[in-house]
């Protein structure tokens, strides 16, 4: 096994490990910087990513058509669902599907040798498609209050800016684009880097919001089922379509920062605990997702 494959299987769980112990002073120092770390890490990884997509090759499928439709009807499903029982725990669940996929999905697809141009093309149909149905959702579910602008203005700034500024540099520098695209392992320590200020943050939050209620308890274990499931059908379906990887990360990575924000503004604030636990445990499936493709991979 080559030494960067064997840094890659133990640097996650050490960067989910020193985000928990060190919570405290990574909050700090993310909140020192106004927020701006994570931002800037999905920055640097996405335009890493983006000097490698040819748009030429950005096509839709049938494949994205069943992801998407997969989170239109299995939000409103599971929020029925536990409705009966517990509208929290339905928000929490809801919110845990319906989430858009995240950026780093199409950096950890990269990681996995998936079809990046078939990931950015879903990414940006996902997003877009969310951020017109996302009020319509929290509107007949939460206090009513949220805008297509809201949610646009929270997402289209993270997703576009790489992808142009990515483009443009295939265009008018393609020798630096060339080196970003042979170098492009610099995006995986970044996000480690990343990974260890969204688990610091994450742990802050769980420390201080938690009220030892049974409510948090079923939020954290239904987030864990349903990010489970998701990575498991998406792998699955994307099978029959020869994106099993691909299809995988856009079903179970979900930007959860934009949706832990959607809950506390617009549902019951304490159905934010759901995406916030999937925080954790969609890492850790990425962890074991790159875990064993490294694995395979060494022994080919």
């Amino acid at each position: 096994m080559h030494i960067s494959q064997s840094i890659r299987s133990i640097a996650m769980p050490i960067a989910i490990i020193l985000g928990a112990i060190f919570c405290r002073p990574v909050d700090w120092f993310d909140k020192l910087t106004d927020g701006w770390m994570t931002p800037s890490f999905i920055f640097i990884m996405l335009f890493f990513t983006f000097c490698k997509v040819d748009v030429r090759k950005i096509r839709l499928s049938w494949l994205h058509l069943w992801l998407i439709l997969f989170q239109i009807v299995a939000s409103l499903a599971i929020y029925y669902a536990f409705a009966w029982w517990d509208i929290v725990v339905a928000q929490g669940a809801m919110i845990c599907v319906l989430a858009p996929v995240a950026m780093a999905a199409v950096i950890i697809g990269a990681m996995l040798d998936a079809d990046v141009e078939s990931m950015v093309a879903y990414s940006l149909l996902c997003n877009v498609v969310m951020a017109f149905l996302a009020p319509l959702y929290l509107h007949a579910f939460g206090n009513g209050e949220c805008t297509i602008w809201q949610i646009l203005q929270k997402v289209a700034p993270l997703l576009l800016s790489p992808f142009i500024a990515g483009q443009l540099c295939r265009l008018l520098m393609p020798k630096v684009a060339g080196w970003v695209s042979r170098n492009g392992q610099i995006s995986f320590y970044v996000w480690v880097l990343s990974l260890t200020v969204i688990i610091g943050r994450t742990t802050s939050y769980l420390l201080d919001n938690n009220q030892g209620g049974r409510i948090e308890i079923i939020l954290a274990v239904v987030s864990m089922l349903l990010c489970f499931v998701q990575f498991v059908l998406g792998y699955r379906l994307g099978r029959r379509y020869g994106q099993a990887e691909a299809a995988s990360q856009l079903l179970g990575q979900k930007n959860t920062i934009l949706v832990v924000w959607m809950s506390q503004t617009f549902l019951n604030p304490i159905s934010s605990v759901a995406p916030t636990a999937y925080i954790v445990w969609q890492n850790i499936a990425n962890s074991y997702q790159i875990y064993n493709h490294d694995k395979a991979k060494s022994q080919r």
